[in-house]
């Protein structure tokens, strides 16, 4: 058998390298940049006012204060979008507010709660100091800037961040399109009325969920029968970039991925791990796959360890997720000689299994209560209260 982290590079190794494509701005949330975003304008394009108040000349109000105020007579006003067009002269004041540009002429903003006045005229009853609540052109970025990096994650602020230097268009990568078939002849609709033997089918619901999360955008392709012709015919697609099975992949009479793939490329083997011991991974004409394990919490372990990294490389993202130092809270058994991924619930620092003592593949109702996984070395086969685990969150 091979370790989990084995496993997880040789599904790594199957990732295409990313597409670069470039994107509206305001489709670009959650891509990752393929090439730093520079600024196509100054920012701020000019100088404009940090407050609501009067645009001076210093040299009319440095010697402002309250027992010896500065009256000025009002020449206009300077508000955002309509500039006051004329040069301020000695002597006078410009009524501007928040963000407007600067007039020519001005180089001091006083704040209003620092003056008087009757509207033809403004009393200066403090000034600050020379330059003071101007903002000044570009200092925020200058044209052709690095803004942002490549290989970042756009959020909302990078996005607002490209907006105001002008960035209307940014390079990003591509979000890969993963298929997802889930089989078995045991699979019915949500909504159906079970018939003796049949499970809702709930993988390809954490699936999709999970791919999403991931960055990627999920292309259903199943559920399908336990048929060989179906589950070949459902993978022979040229629209996805990366397809993901659930189920068939163990040595059971009708476990129909492995009969169907083992001759077109796909290998199958098992992993020192609980749970997830069965699975796949190859390509089908190009098309990598990954085959996991029915049992859905078998899935979900699956998806965080081996498909997330895949996605991951295919949007242009760094390896590996980190794992962190945790304690034990309670206490459970392990398997001889594999290493254990238990979903696991966090409290103040510690963790406990968020499926009871056991770590059955089956209890994925259970593991809605998990916060992430708890990773137990595979000579460890007793974890006790107050010994120390790694873990890290779900990320899908």
């Amino acid at each position: 058998m091979r370790t989990a982290d084995e496993h997880a590079l040789a599904a790594l190794s199957l990732a295409p390298d990313p597409v670069p494509v470039e994107l509206d701005l305001r489709h670009a949330l959650g891509h990752v940049t393929a090439a730093a975003i520079r600024a196509h304008a100054d920012s701020p394009p000019f100088d404009n006012s940090a407050m609501d108040g009067f645009a001076v000349r210093w040299a009319d109000v440095h010697s402002a204060a309250t027992a010896a105020p500065v009256m000025l007579a009002l020449m206009g006003e300077s508000r955002a979008g309509v500039p006051f067009t004329e040069t301020l002269v000695p002597g006078r004041a410009i009524r501007i507010m928040t963000g407007a540009p600067m007039p020519a002429g001005a180089d001091t903003v006083v704040p209003l709660e620092a003056t008087s006045g009757d509207g033809a005229d403004v009393t200066v009853l403090e000034a600050r100091s020379e330059g003071a609540h101007v903002r000044r052109r570009a200092e925020d970025a200058r044209t052709g800037d690095e803004v942002i990096g490549s290989g970042v994650e756009l959020s909302a602020r990078h996005l607002a961040a490209a907006a105001a230097v002008g960035a209307a268009h940014v390079v990003v990568f591509r979000s890969p399109r993963v298929g997802i078939l889930s089989t078995g002849d045991e699979l019915a609709p949500l909504g159906a009325t079970l018939a003796p033997g049949e499970i809702y089918e709930s993988n390809s619901v954490l699936l999709d969920g999970a791919v999403r999360r991931a960055g990627g955008m999920p292309v259903l392709l199943g559920p399908v029968r336990d048929s060989v012709a179906d589950v070949v015919a459902a993978i022979r697609r040229d629209d996805v970039d990366l397809i993901v099975t659930t189920g068939g992949v163990s040595v059971g009479a009708y476990d129909v991925i492995k009969a169907a793939l083992t001759d077109l490329g796909v290998e199958f083997m098992t992993v020192a791990m609980q749970p997830g011991k069965p699975q796949g991974l190859g390509s089908v004409d190009g098309l990598p796959l990954l085959c996991l394990p029915g049992n859905p919490v078998s899935v979900a372990v699956s998806f965080e360890l081996f498909v997330l990294p895949v996605i991951r490389a295919m949007r242009g993202l760094p390896q590996p997720l980190p794992w962190t130092p945790t304690t034990a809270a309670a206490g459970w058994s392990s398997p001889a000689g594999r290493e254990q991924f238990m979903p696991v619930r966090w409290d103040a620092g510690s963790v406990m299994p968020a499926t009871g003592a056991g770590a059955g593949s089956h209890l994925m109702a259970r593991l809605a209560m998990a916060d992430g996984l708890a990773r137990v070395p595979a000579d460890v086969t007793e974890v006790r209260v107050g010994d120390s685990l790694e873990w890290r969150r779900f990320a899908g």
